[in-house]
């Protein structure tokens, strides 16, 4: 199984030509070269590749870490709230 901060590796890799060597968990976008724009394009391939929904407003993820357990936490967020619609639905 491939953990999400691999999948986010390979991302950066292939959109952002980044050596893997440097992305390590602790490495920060913005010294990856990665602009405002190019963290506003990473995070629509973020939605696309994880399958979630981003929130409207921004948050502060300043290393691959910190958007490794972002990510994360949306996914599980999301899919609790979709087995809780599941259920209710079920009931009802």
């Amino acid at each position: 199984m491939t953990t999400t901060i691999e999948r986010l590796r390979a991302i950066l890799i292939k959109d952002y030509e980044i050596d893997p060597r440097l992305l390590t968990p602790d490495a920060a976008l913005e010294g990856l070269g990665i602009d405002s724009l190019g963290v506003v394009e990473l995070l629509w391939t973020i939605e696309d590749e994880f399958k979630i929904k981003l929130p409207q407003e921004p948050e502060d993820l300043p290393t691959l870490a910190d958007v490794t357990r972002y990510i994360d936490t949306l996914m599980a967020e999301q899919r609790a709230g979709t087995a809780r619609v599941s259920v209710s639905g079920a009931i009802s």
